[in-house]
């Protein structure tokens, strides 16, 4: 499967990006961390002043292009997103929603995809986690029993048991928001669900996890 999905990836594309520029680096879905690791070297554009390393938005658009081609194949409820991290939760919850996929947010709880025991064991055909390093146990599981795995990949992710790496900011409130809109959108076209410029019916801030403001004292 591993070796299917790279077949995919195409060395350079000629198409406009799928949301301009301008709103993508404003999402910050661009601005990696400190840390670069061997893996997300190819997807590197440069290095900030303050040390942060800077993704390459082409690749990320592509990325998202080809993801969406894959998981287009797969019954939707076949499909799992995992999110350990709080501002990845409500992007999944509404991604889930709209391509009709299964959500796992907060604690994966062990043995979800192994144990035959645990009730609510889910046995997913694909499945996308929103950051490798905090979705492990997910990435290990799903591994184990030969499950592609795609994972939303900063620069200091590596790609053990990674099938196929979106590079992207996989930390950022907004960032996440918009690259799970983006896999919403074109998940539903290239199934055919919505035209090939069509839209999905929420917005990107729907997708935004909303910070609580707290009482003046």
């Amino acid at each position: 499967m591993a070796e299917e999905i790279k077949e995919q990836i195409p060395t350079t594309t000629t198409e406009a990006l799928l949301l301009p520029q301008d709103v993508l680096l404003s999402a910050g879905i661009h601005i990696g961390t400190k840390i670069k690791t061997k893996d997300m070297e190819p997807f590197i554009y440069r290095v900030r002043g303050d040390g942060l390393f800077v993704l390459d938005l082409q690749k990320t658009d592509e990325r998202i292009r080809i993801t969406a081609k894959f998981l287009a194949r797969f019954e939707p409820s076949k499909i799992a997103v995992a999110a350990a991290r709080l501002y990845a939760r409500e992007p999944v919850v509404k991604f889930c929603e709209i391509v009709r996929a299964t959500p796992i947010t907060g604690r994966f709880v062990p043995g979800m995809l192994l144990n035959p025991l645990y009730p609510n064991r889910i046995e997913p055909d694909v499945i996308l986690v929103s950051d490798p390093k905090a979705d492990f146990q997910a990435v290990k599981e799903a591994s184990s029993v030969g499950i592609p795995v795609i994972g939303l990949c900063s620069t200091d992710n590596d790609f053990s048991y990674i099938d196929l790496a979106i590079p992207s900011n996989n930390k950022g409130r907004r960032a996440l928001a918009v690259v799970y809109w983006l896999l919403a959108r074109q998940t539903l076209r290239e199934r055919g669900e919505i035209p090939p410029d069509g839209e999905i019916p929420l917005s990107v801030e729907d997708f935004e996890v909303k910070l609580v403001e707290k009482p003046q004292p």
